[in-house]
This record gives C-alpha cells, structure tokens and sequence, in this order.
C-alpha cells in the first residue's frame, strides 16, 4: 500500500502541513525538523503528489463533480446553478464534466478514486463542505487532483485547492446598505458552529461596530421559515428597522413575519434565489459565475485559493425592499 502524507506525518511526529511545507517549501521549515520529515519520506518510500503535479501542468481535461440527493430548499438550487456554470464555463475550454452520484461522503470518496483510476475523471470539485469535512483528507492523502467549493474551517486540515464565497463581505455590504435607513438592524443566523453562518454573522457585526451601533439584536435559528417567523417577531418587538438573513429560506420566514405583522422594514436574504426574486426582497448574490470560473482557474495551475467577493442585489419593494442606491452624481446635484 502506497505511503500517505499522514503516513509521513505520524512517522516524523509533525503535522501533515508540516511535511507538505517541507516538500514544497522547505527554506520555510526549521532544519531539524525538516532532516527528520525528510527521514520518513526516504523510510517509507513516500512518492509526492504525482496527480498535483500533473494537474499544475494543465492536463485536468475531465473533471468529475458529485450530483447530490434530490432535496427541498435553497442548497440544491444553488448547487444545481453552480454545476451548470460549471460545465458551460468548462466547455469553452474544451473541458468536460462528469456527472456522479453518491450515497454519502465515504461513497463519493470510493466513487472518485474509482474513477480516477479508471481514467474517466482525472480532477475533481467537492461541494457542501464543513468542519472536518473527511473527504478533504482522503482526497489529499490519495493524491487526487481535486479543488473545494468551500473554504478550509479546521485548523490542520490537509493542504489543498479552494474557493469560497466572502459571506463575511456580503452580509457587510447588506448591513451597511441598511444602516442608510435605520440605525437597529438585526441579523437573523444560524446556530454558532456553521463556518458559513459564523462568518456572515461577523460581517453584521463588523458593520455595526465600524457605526457606532450596538450588535445587539441577533437571533439564531435554524433554517426553517417557521422559526424564523418567531424570531423576527421578538426582533421586531425589539424595534429592528431592518432584519438582515444568512439565507433566502430565513428571509422569507422574516417576511411571512412582517406580512403576519403588517409591518414594512427592509429584508435582505442571502443567495438570492428566486424565492428573493418572487417576493421582492433584496439579497446577497454568490457570483457562482465567479467560483465557476476560480475553480476551473484552480484546476489548470493557478494559485492555491480563491476568495470571490458576492453582491448585493437591491430589490424596491414597498414593504420590505431596499431603495436603489443613490449615484454620486444624483448626490451632487441634491447638494447644488
């Protein structure tokens, strides 16, 4: 059985990072340490990432991409608009995408280093990823060429190939936009733990420290419409001028609230579905065109990660829209 980078790692005592830096990089590694990792290699016959390799010489030309389980909700509207990016974005390449299903994350695993061995896929995307995400670590112990939608949340995670949504800049921007109207803008979240969710939750925050304001009216749900009609409700009650949402499935648990209500504060979602685009309410775009065309960049030789910046896209709905944005022309010619 051929030696992993962990295999590797335990024998030298160090972290898997550490070994990786020590083939990679080495003038970065103390060097006793780096003798010592460089022992193991030559003692358990540790060969470096050939697929890595060949993958930084643009070779990747079949690209394998899980279709996961049929499910209500925003998370598989988004996943099927990311994978149809892909293969179009793919295509122009001269790329190909291959379609595969699998039963779980031990599954998807097999059903990529089967396919790789057979030559039918010889680089891969990994989506819906999280803490300790053990697909990560397997893919890179085997050395399959493979890039994540997702950033790495787990310090001593395997080295590997990202892209990510800057949710913690998206929710800031939305803040912000709400700041324009009323100084008590709530966030309504998820549950702490969600890298995700933690890192759009600090995006609100940011913006109302950078005001001045207190980040005091935050609620955490999960994310069910029901629950989060509850919850707007108490933030309501607490005075929140606008209500800014970790996903599009809260915001509309948010407006079914403010119609129960009949009150008329901004909403902003997030992943702007077309729940956002039914009812009116502004909300955070991923880009997906964006993190198509990173991934694809990532799978022929560019660097290791990529963070892409969402947007925000206002919608003027009387009730709960946000106005649109004031050009520094019409600014000027207010002043005048």
């Amino acid at each position: 059985m051929r030696a992993t980078l962990s295999d590797v790692a335990a024998q030298a005592g160090v972290s898997r990072q550490t070994v990786s830096n020590a083939i990679n990089t080495p003038r970065i590694v103390h060097p006793a340490t780096l003798e010592r990792v460089m022992a193991a290699v030559d003692a358990l016959g540790y060969s470096p990432n050939l697929h890595a390799r060949r993958l930084r010489t643009s070779s990747a030309r079949t690209i394998g991409v899980r279709l996961e389980p049929v499910a209500d909700g925003v998370h598989g509207v988004l996943l099927d608009r990311f994978l149809h990016a892909v293969t179009e974005q793919a295509a122009r390449l001269d790329r190909h995408v291959l379609v595969f299903t699998a039963d779980d994350a031990d599954d998807e695993v097999a059903t990529i280093r089967s396919l790789a061995q057979r030559s039918l896929a010889d680089a891969f995307v990994l989506t819906s990823t999280d803490h300790r995400d053990r697909r990560v670590d397997a893919l890179a112990d085997s050395g399959i060429p493979f890039v994540a939608f997702g950033r790495p949340w787990d310090e001593g995670a395997a080295p590997h190939a990202w892209v990510d949504v800057d949710g913690r800049a998206g929710t800031r921007e939305a803040t912000e936009a709400c700041l324009a109207i009323g100084d008590r803008v709530a966030f309504l979240g998820w549950p702490d733990g969600s890298g995700a969710g933690d890192e759009r939750r600090g995006g609100w925050r940011d913006a109302m420290e950078a005001a001045g304001m207190p980040a005091n009216l935050d609620r955490a749900v999960e994310d069910d419409p029901a629950e989060a009609q509850d919850a707007v409700a108490e933030l309501l009650a607490a005075g929140a001028t606008a209500i800014v949402c970790a996903s599009d499935t809260l915001a509309l648990g948010a407006i079914g609230a403010l119609s129960r209500a009949d009150a008329a504060v901004p909403v902003v979602g997030f992943d702007d579905t077309g729940v956002a685009a039914g009812l009116g309410f502004s909300s955070v775009d991923q880009s997906l065109g964006d993190v198509a065309a990173a991934v694809l960049g990532l799978l022929h030789g560019e660097p290791d990660h990529r963070l892409v910046t969402p947007r925000l896209h206002r919608r003027a709905h009387p009730r709960w829209g946000l106005p649109a944005q004031r050009s520094a022309a019409a600014d000027g010619k207010d002043a005048s």
